[in-house]
């Protein structure tokens, strides 16, 4: 499961007696872990959502980027200058340089034609990554230590939290405040926003869009790397890892609304909750939850939160 390594196990047995026996502590400890694999959705998300509104396809490889962007902290932090911080900064920049290398290299080709085809590139490129990474460092996984700077607990007032957990929400925060200050308050953010709702009238307007796209790719590319390396002292550092948290970021971008940015947020959060929630009340069920959440919630709006409709030619 997905978010079964930030979560505490409920105690057993029958469900009435659970919610009744859960103390208040615990149950804020549970909200609070439901927020920090809300935030990895939330960065995964933001790039998935960038990347389908401007290029119209399912971006496959998006959880292999994850993954490689933990591995890349690992590499760094094992094998060049054992600096968290150091991987911090640099593996975000390292993978939105790939995802551009990807997006001018692979991805560009298949533009002209059906997206289907693209889609399986995503797909083919996902499997590639996974099976070289497991070619280098083996199938099951490379330990990744917590930062020593960031152990330890912090007194809430109401209850002690890992640090390194606190820190996590902080980064997830400031990353999606810069996105949207990027995109809403500067020239360039206002071109792939226009981008995201209506491509075909930028190039009416002599607007490059291709470049528009490699530095869309290479932003969300560089947000999942970002997740990747705040995901690393929390999860077991494995091939798979991506595949895990992908599908049920599919889930969290069509609750939001395919395309939008403010849903990715909000359906993140709710996405991480509902999982801490059903952690809390039957584990077994933690992850169905979000399926069956996201059936019942298209019968009422087929858009999600806040997707739109198409525009039409």
């Amino acid at each position: 499961m997905a978010g079964d390594a930030c979560f505490e196990q409920a105690p057993p047995p029958w469900l009435s007696r659970k919610i009744f026996s859960m103390n208040l502590q615990f149950v804020l400890m549970q909200l609070f872990n439901g927020l920090i694999l809300g935030s990895l959705y939330v960065l995964l998300a933001l790039g998935l959502s960038i990347i389908f509104g401007i290029l119209g396809i399912i971006n496959f490889a998006h959880g292999a980027f994850f993954m490689l962007g933990a591995y890349t902290a690992y590499t760094i932090t094992a094998y060049v200058i054992p600096d968290f911080w150091l991987a911090l900064v640099s593996v975000p920049v390292l993978m939105a340089i790939f995802g551009a290398f990807c997006e001018m290299v692979l991805f560009r080709r298949l533009y002209d034609l059906p997206p289907l085809y693209i889609m399986l590139l995503t797909f083919g490129l996902m499997l590639v990554l996974q099976d070289a990474v497991r070619l280098l460092f083996g199938s099951m996984g490379v330990p990744f230590s917590t930062p020593k700077s960031l152990t330890g607990m912090v007194n809430l007032g109401f209850m002690y939290y890992p640090s390194y957990r606190l820190f996590l929400i902080a980064v997830t925060s400031l990353a999606a405040c810069a996105v949207w200050l990027f995109l809403a308050k500067t020239k360039l953010g206002c071109i792939i926003r226009a981008g995201t709702d209506n491509p075909k009238m930028l190039e009416a307007l002599g607007i490059d869009i291709s470049k528009t796209m490699t530095l869309v790719v290479g932003l969300g590319t560089g947000l999942a790397g970002l997740a990747g390396v705040l995901a690393a002292p929390i999860q077991n550092v494995r091939p798979l890892m991506g595949m895990d948290l992908l599908v049920d970021c599919f889930v969290v971008v069509v609750i939001g609304g395919m395309g939008s940015l403010g849903g990715s947020v909000v359906g993140g959060l709710i996405v991480g909750q509902i999982i801490a929630i059903g952690v809390m009340v039957w584990p077994p069920m933690a992850n169905t939850l979000i399926y069956l959440f996201m059936a019942a919630f298209l019968l009422v709006r087929p858009r999600g939160l806040f997707g739109r409709e198409a525009f039409h030619e």
